[in-house]
């Protein structure tokens, strides 16, 4: 694509966030940044997420896994819907009772503050290395369409990326970013189906026959009954649920966003809409995946092979197709879909990762003002050299980065998910000052564990390494549990 037409793409969209966050940034409250002043239609709220739960990661990262994974993320998926049940009927009442503006505040009131302290800091480490990783991917992607052809280094890249997402989210945070997460999520949808449409149209396929191309195909395989494949059912499904609640239900980034609505019905009402639509989105993409092996299988597009047999860096196929086959509409289409994603996967993290620490680390409500202001922004900056840190440090990773962001999920989210599970179907209270050691040593044990499994007995985990890891964080929550 021409680099000119791109910078163009690039321009409009940002000022598009600009104008938004102008007009969301009057009658601002010194909690705007934090709670969005909790007037956020549901809705919204509920369409909004559907940007920062897929981000460049969904986006071109599922379509391309279904060239080794076949349809079989889809099991997981399933699992998510369950799993957000839970979150709508169990812990949304729960943070409205308390009336949270960081969910970590429950750990305090159920255990004590090193446990407060403790699930906090494992929230700013998994959503650190969560945005990083989403980033990285639409970095890449940015960088190969644009960035290169001007000689502009890669680090350069992401620091301007970080750079524009701070300009519009310094001011109100949860509050702006409410409502450019509308625009994000529909510009990834928009990309995806203009993709679907232009494929199929260059290929003469009905709706008919595009929905026959796809059931038909050797990659749509849903469900895998092998017992030893990390891509199990029962174990992708479990997963899932798993998973979901731990990203989603216990994450300060996903739940700020929730908690912005104006009462506990309404959140719950946004939680049941935002599951089934993500559902069905992802559902898409994955169908959009075996669109793009069809088309690239006719033109004779070749990915790399491994040494297993399997393709190497499937993240490239929808960038290359887009951009270099599927002409201009669905080139624009496409980056517009990207730079979303650039944006979503990024904004909303670091405006949660600065209230979770202001909050749970600098007790911030009890600030005046001014210092509220200095203290937000000092965070806000030191989260965005963290995150630029760790896309520097997995910069030159291959392979479908999804995967690697659920992997570790599982070490980072577990303790968590233990935590919570402990504290809410049991009446025992913990000796606090053990919290954080247990909190340790589980996905310590849970590697060690997962290697000897896969050595010995050649089965692997999997997704499933957050439900091990759990149970291991439970374990020695009785074992430390107050006579």
């Amino acid at each position: 694509m021409n680099p000119l037409l791109v910078l163009l793409v690039i321009a409009i969209y940002f000022a598009l966030l600009m104008t938004i966050s102008y007009f969301t940034s009057r009658n601002r409250s010194d909690e705007s940044f934090f709670t969005g002043d909790k007037q956020s239609p549901w809705f919204l709220v509920a369409f909004g997420m559907i940007g920062a739960a897929l981000s460049g990661v969904t986006f071109v990262s599922v379509p391309g896994m279904v060239g080794n994974n076949s349809f079989y993320f889809f099991q997981f998926i399933l699992g998510n819907v369950v799993g957000y049940l839970f979150i709508t009927f169990v812990l949304i009442p729960l943070y409205y009772k308390l009336k949270l503006v960081s969910i970590y505040g429950y750990l305090r009131e159920r255990f004590g503050v090193k446990a407060y302290k403790t699930g906090s800091l494992f929230f700013l480490i998994s959503q650190s290395f969560g945005a990083a990783l989403r980033l990285l991917l639409a970095a890449k992607i940015l960088q190969f369409a644009f960035f290169d052809k001007f000689h502009i280094p890669f680090f350069a890249t992401v620091i301007i990326i970080l750079l524009l997402v701070w300009l519009y989210t310094n001011k109100s945070g949860i509050k702006t970013i409410v409502w450019t997460d509308t625009m994000q999520t529909f510009f990834l949808i928009l990309g995806a189906i203009v993709t679907i449409y232009t494929i199929t149209s260059s290929l003469n396929l009905s709706l008919t026959d595009s929905i026959n191309e796809v059931v038909n195909h050797k990659y749509f395989k849903i469900f895998n009954w092998e017992s030893k494949s990390g891509n199990n059912f029962y174990k992708q499904f479990i997963a899932g649920i798993l998973i979901s609640i731990a990203m989603i239900g216990l994450d300060q980034n996903m739940m700020q966003k929730t908690l912005t609505c104006k009462n506990q019905w309404d959140a719950q009402k946004n939680s049941l809409v935002y599951s089934l639509i993500l559902a069905v989105t992802q559902f898409l993409f994955l169908g959009l995946g075996i669109l793009l092996f069809v088309y690239a299988e006719k033109h004779n597009i070749t990915l790399p092979l491994g040494e297993n047999g399997e393709f190497v860096d499937t993240d490239t196929l929808f960038p290359n197709l887009a951009l270099n086959y599927l002409g201009q509409i669905a080139g624009v289409s496409f980056l517009l879909g990207i730079i979303a994603a650039s944006f979503s996967s990024v904004d909303s993290a670091l405006t949660a990762l600065t209230t979770s620490f202001t909050y749970d680390f600098l007790d911030i409500s009890h600030k005046s003002s001014e210092k509220k202001k200095k203290l937000k922004n000092r965070v806000l900056l030191g989260f965005s050299i963290v995150i630029f840190l760790i896309i520097m440090l997995f910069s030159n990773s291959r392979g479908d980065v999804i995967s690697l962001i659920f992997k570790v999920a599982g070490y980072t989210y577990g303790p968590l998910l233990g935590l919570y599970l402990y504290g809410m179907f049991t009446k025992f209270n913990v000796k606090d000052k053990w919290v954080p050691i247990i909190c340790v040593l589980a996905p310590i044990v849970t590697y060690m564990l997962g290697i000897y499994f896969n050595n010995t007995y050649n089965f692997d985990f999997g997704f499933m390494n957050i439900a091990v890891n759990a149970v291991l964080t439970i374990i020695g929550l009785i074992i430390i549990k107050k006579k």
